[in-house]
């Protein structure tokens, strides 16, 4: 009940911070409407429902995007300003306190799915259907929650490069095109499906197509939340060797 109350806790408080930045909150809503209007012009001519498959796909490709760049610096973030040093020394371990940040960028994006969503609706007039309400809101729930675990996990293995937040813009259009956001995975060469299975989004996008266009999507929820849990697991094992590789080497803050 601690550890919960400690997530939540830190959850809500960096919430608040990254809330408060009006540049931050201007490009959040600002770059999905960029993706969306991009992607609504490249496939005009399909169908209306092909439309509404893309203006989904772009709500989620602005979660991904809010969250790969600041969960991938968030150790780097905290060594500039000074911090790290006091957040290892804490008796909480850290990697529940780095959890909850990956977490607040994700939820961040919850306001590119509502402003690329309304964007589509009244510039475009792209009506999203929403036939299960249930499963889409847990899949919106779910693909936030996976996204910001894979943001935890991509922040403590790339902690050595001094260049982390590079790396993590640079998984953006990867992550977009392998997890199915715009293009079918059934499109995708053989090779790549296999990495699209063991990346949450990808049954995140599932379980929000299945509430909005009919059928049953809690059998992805559960994958996405499950491959969530995974990730925050091995997460926790690198950051571990990590630290220790760290202070055996007195270099926390060179490392």
């Amino acid at each position: 009940m601690r550890t919960l109350r400690l997530l939540a806790f830190s959850w809500l408080l960096h919430f608040k911070m990254l809330s408060q930045s009006a540049f931050d909150g201007f490009l959040a809503i600002l770059w999905p409407i960029f993706f969306a209007t991009v992607a609504f012009f490249m496939f005009r001519t399909g169908h209306r429902s092909e439309l509404s498959t893309v203006a989904l796909g772009a709500a989620v490709m602005g979660v991904w995007t809010a969250t790969s760049v600041s969960a991938s610096s968030a150790l780097q973030r905290e060594r500039r300003l000074g911090t790290l040093e006091l957040l290892v020394a804490s008796p909480t371990s850290l990697a529940l306190v780095l959890l909850p940040i990956s977490l607040a960028t994700s939820t961040i994006g919850l306001y590119c799915i509502v402003a690329t969503l309304l964007w589509a609706r009244f510039a475009f007039g792209i009506h999203v259907p929403i036939a299960h309400p249930l499963p889409f809101a847990l899949g919106i729930v779910g693909i936030v929650v996976t996204i910001g675990a894979l943001g935890f996990l991509m922040g403590v293995a790339f902690v050595r490069s001094r260049r982390a937040w590079a790396i993590g813009a640079v998984t953006e259009y990867p992550i977009w095109l392998v997890c199915g956001f715009l293009v079918p995975i059934s499109l995708l060469p053989h090779w790549v499906k296999p990495i699209s299975w063991v990346l949450g989004p990808t049954w995140g996008m599932r379980a929000i197509h299945a509430g909005a266009f009919g059928g049953n999507g809690y059998g992805d929820v559960a994958m996405c939340l499950g491959l969530a849990v995974v990730y925050v697991a091995i997460g926790m094992g690198v950051l571990g060797t990590v630290l220790d590789s760290a202070r055996r080497r007195a270099t926390l803050s060179l490392t």
